[in-house]
């Protein structure tokens, strides 16, 4: 079948399909007065030119906005969406969480207009994503769909064309570090995120100036990169721990990381902070269930949330927005998961 260039309407389609405009809007509507072979025809057709149509007006009751996320829930995802929904009920807008593969499992680069062509066809005004990693397929759908998209943490560095929303997280690489550096520890290692997630770049970045500023090396093995979950951070801190000439102080770019890491040190016959020091990243709720409870940089998580709604919103009404990143500021939290390096000199 030729491609069709330009534009893809429904005049285009029904050409291409043989059929009346009518048809095709019959197809798109979910009608049944139309027989299985046309059906599936004009499916085809649609699916090969990834026409998304036009955004249906949104429903004059409730307004309606897609929230959608990557992999596995964690306590960071799950306070942004708490975030999202308080601010969606303040505005009386409803919120559909859903979740999609990354990909690789399951989405696939080159067809990104079905699940938009769903958003638009279910009447959604804006779609906001969770640590997204976003392929230049999905962007270009949302833009042929007029579907204003406001993601929270970009797993991509951040694109100017894309609105997002983020804290701090040099300045909070910076203040974690440099509060680990005030305790009197030279040894300080870091365990991120993935490699190229915005925010685990910028909160590595600030980690490598505090320890620069100080005159200290980074040796390349006190860096240890994955995901933002607690088996990452098991396995990171295993890793850390079992070096020639470990850390006595870790910092992980989240909470679940920095728990997966005190429980390594636990496996290991090692004190939490006596004999190493962790300071973690967001504090979510479960940096206070921890024990000791967690040393930790504060990011206002539920505020980024309704932050990025209210974004979402003002550019499904056509508004222009003041800046296309915003960060918020982050604040270090003194718990009890660090301390003085006790043993730093019969470590060394």
């Amino acid at each position: 079948m030729p491609p069709l260039r330009g534009r893809v309407t429904l005049a285009t389609v029904a050409a291409s399909a043989g059929v009346s405009v009518a048809t095709v809007s019959k197809v798109l509507n979910g009608r049944s007065d139309v027989s299985e072979s046309t059906r599936a025809r004009v499916q085809e057709i649609l699916r090969e030119h990834e026409y998304v149509g036009r955004r249906p007006e949104p429903s004059a009751e409730r307004a309606g906005v897609e929230l959608f996320y990557q992999g596995v829930l964690n306590s960071y995802s799950l306070e942004v969406i708490q975030g999202v929904v308080e601010a969606g009920q303040a505005a009386d807008v409803d919120v559909v969480v859903s979740c999609h593969p990354p990909r690789g499992q399951g989405r696939t680069a080159g067809r990104a207009a079905p699940w938009i062509r769903e958003l638009t066809a279910n009447g959604r005004r804006a779609a906001i994503g969770i640590t997204s990693e976003l392929t230049a397929a999905d962007l270009a759908a949302l833009s042929r769909a007029r579907l204003p998209l406001v993601v929270v943490d970009p797993m991509n560095v951040v694109q100017p064309d894309v609105t997002s929303v983020g804290s701090t997280n040099f300045a909070g690489g910076m203040a974690a570090t440099q509060h680990l550096l005030s305790l009197g520890h030279r040894r300080i290692a870091y365990l991120g995120g993935p490699p190229t997630s915005g925010c685990n770049q910028a909160r590595m970045n600030g980690y490598r100036g505090a320890m620069e500023a100080a005159g200290l090396p980074v040796p390349k093995e006190y860096i240890w990169l994955r995901e933002f979950l607690y088996d990452d951070g098991l396995a990171g801190g295993a890793a850390l721990l079992d070096l020639p000439e470990p850390p006595t102080a870790i910092f992980a770019g989240s909470d679940e990381v920095a728990l997966g890491a005190m429980e390594a040190a636990r496996a290991r016959g090692l004190r939490v902070p006596e004999d190493l020091s962790v300071v973690g990243f967001d504090d979510t709720q479960v940096a206070r269930l921890a024990s000791p409870q967690l040393t930790t940089v504060r990011q206002p998580i539920r505020e980024m949330g309704a932050v990025a709604l209210r974004t979402a919103l003002r550019l499904a009404a056509g508004e222009k927005v003041d800046s296309h990143h915003v960060e918020l500021a982050t604040q270090l939290i003194v718990r009890d998961s660090a301390t003085e390096p006790a043993r730093v000199d019969s470590r060394a």
